[in-house]
């Protein structure tokens, strides 16, 4: 671990950009479900 060298630097900002994207975008999903749901139930 305490890796601190640039590219270690680099790989941890990006994974943190990805995880914020993804937070958001699962916030937004829940926010407004998806209209294919019920679509899908109903099949």
């Amino acid at each position: 671990m305490g890796d601190k060298s640039p590219k270690a630097k680099d790989r941890q900002k990006k994974q943190d950009t990805a995880d914020k994207n993804q937070k958001k975008a699962a916030a937004v999903a829940k926010a407004s479900p998806a209209p294919a749901a019920p679509a899908k139930k109903g099949k």
